[in-house]
């Protein structure tokens, strides 16, 4: 009973927040709230994408033959020097699995 308690609060609580952008279309933000909603998705992929390069196995790999971390911050370098998304993207890719292939670390 419990759990179709949790599943019908989660249910109602996503459909309040995303029914009242529709229940109120005039509805306007302040100035810091909108500029504060441009970060959002940048903090949202920081948080999934940082533990993943830092972790494996649930201990902290700071280690030369960890090559989510080495493409990682190799990512991060091209989109700061190309300001490029498809090449962020595509190269960010690229190198890792090169890396991967190169650290035999790539399950063929």
């Amino acid at each position: 009973m419990n759990h179709w308690l949790l599943i019908i609060g989660m249910l109602a609580i996503t459909f309040a927040t995303r029914y009242s952008l529709f229940a109120f279309p005039h509805l306007q933000f302040p100035a810091v709230v909108r500029q504060a909603l441009h970060y959002v998705p940048t903090a949202v992929l920081t948080a999934i994408v940082v533990p993943g390069m830092f972790y494996q196995d649930g201990a902290l790999a700071l280690r030369w033959d960890n090559a989510y971390l080495l493409a990682g911050l190799a990512t991060i370098a091209i989109a700061g020097l190309t300001r490029h998304l498809l090449a962020t993207i595509g190269g960010g890719l690229l190198l890792f699995f090169v890396l991967r292939w190169q650290l035999g670390q790539l399950p063929l």
